[in-house]
C-alpha cells in the first residue's frame, strides 16, 4: 500500500484553528464570500439534497448563507477543530469534530457533501476524495472550493526574499497548493462521474503586509508545513519580508494585494441514470466532414 507523504502537520492545523475560533467572525470575509458562491451553484441544479455534510465547516459560515438553497433539510457540520465546530449554527443539525483524512461515516450516507476552503490542508487528497465519494449516495453531489497554486504568491515571494536577506537561506513559509489540472485528475482517479474543475481569483487589499498576515492568523491559516522552520521567526525576517512585499506589490494607493486562487471542484457519485461517454469508434460522423 502506498503511503501518502506528510506535507502538512495536521496537529498544527488543528491548533491554528482552535486559536482562531474565538475571533473568527472578525476575519471570515473570504470564507463567507466563497461559501456564498458555492451555495449560489445549488439553485442551478434541478434537484434537492435533503441530507448534506459541510466538511470543514469553520464557524458555520456556509450554513449561515445557504438561505434554503439546495433543498437541504438536515446539514451535518464537521471541522477538524472542536472549537470551530462548536460555533456552527446549532439549529442546522449535528455538529462534530472530525478529521477529513478519516471520515466517520457509513457508505452511501449523504445526498450532498460540500467543503469550503478546508481540503487544501489534507495530506492525502486522493484518499479523502475517495472517502467522500463513498460517503455519497449514488448520484450524490460533491461540491468543493479549495485554495489553489496561485494563492498568496506575493507573500511567498516576499518572505523568501526576506529570509534569504537575513538568514542566507530559506524554509517553506506558505503552504504548497494544488494545481487545477491536478485537481481534475484526482477527481477522476477517485471515481467521480462528470467531474468539473473551475479556477478563479479573489484579490483582497490591505493597508500593509502586517495587516494581511494578521488576517491569515485570524482565519487559522498559519503555516503548518511539516518542513517549516520551527521556533519563533526572527523579527528581522518578517520586517524584511514586509519591506519586499511593499516595495514590489503596492498599488497606486499605497495598499498591498493578497491573491487567493479558488479552485472549485464538482463531481457526482456514479449512477446508471447519468450520461455515459460513447464507446470509442461509435461515432457516426467522419471527422473530415466536421472539418469541412
Amino acid at each position: 500500500m502506498q503511503v501518502s507523504p506528510k506535507v502538512f502537520d495536521r496537529l498544527a492545523v488543528r491548533c491554528h484553528r482552535e486559536r482562531a475560533a474565538p475571533g473568527l467572525a472578525a476575519h471570515d470575509f473570504l470564507i463567507r464570500e466563497v461559501a456564498d458562491r458555492l451555495a449560489d451553484c445549488l439553485p442551478d441544479i434541478k434537484r434537492s439534497f435533503p441530507l448534506a455534510l459541510d466538511l470543514g465547516c469553520h464557524g458555520g459560515q456556509l450554513a449561515s448563507v445557504l438561505d434554503g438553497r439546495g433543498g437541504i433539510e438536515w446539514l451535518v457540520q464537521g471541522d477538524l477543530s472542536p472549537a470551530m465546530a462548536a460555533q456552527a449554527l446549532r439549529e442546522q443539525g449535528p455538529r462534530l469534530a472530525l478529521d477529513e483524512e478519516a471520515l466517520p461515516f457509513a457508505d452511501g450516507r449523504f445526498d450532498l457533501i460540500i467543503s469550503v476552503l478546508s481540503l487544501h490542508w489534507v495530506n492525502d487528497l486522493l484518499g479523502t476524495l475517495v472517502q467522500i465519494r463513498q460517503a455519497l449516495k449514488p448520484d450524490g453531489l460533491f461540491l468543493c472550493a479549495m485554495l489553489g497554486g496561485g494563492t498568496l504568491d506575493e507573500l511567498r515571494q516576499s518572505l523568501l526574499a526576506g529570509e534569504i536577506e537575513v538568514l542566507d537561506g530559506a524554509s517553506p513559509r506558505v503552504s504548497p497548493f494544488v494545481d487545477p489540472h491536478d485537481a481534475g485528475a484526482l477527481l477522476q482517479r477517485a471515481g467521480f462521474a462528470l467531474p468539473v474543475v473551475d479556477a478563479d481569483r479573489i484579490v483582497l487589499s490591505y493597508a500593509d503586509p502586517f495587516a494581511m498576515m494578521a488576517e491569515l492568523r485570524g482565519l487559522g491559516e498559519g503555516n503548518a508545513v511539516v518542513a517549516r522552520r520551527h521556533g519563533f521567526t526572527p523579527r528581522a525576517v518578517i520586517e524584511a519580508g514586509a519591506r519586499h512585499y511593499y516595495q514590489n506589490h503596492r498599488d497606486g494607493d499605497g495598499r498591498i494585494p493578497a491573491t487567493f486562487q479558488i479552485i472549485t471542484l464538482t463531481g457526482w457519485a456514479p449512477h446508471d441514470s447519468q450520461q455515459q461517454p460513447l464507446a470509442p469508434g461509435s461515432g457516426q460522423t467522419p471527422l473530415s466532414d466536421a472539418l469541412g
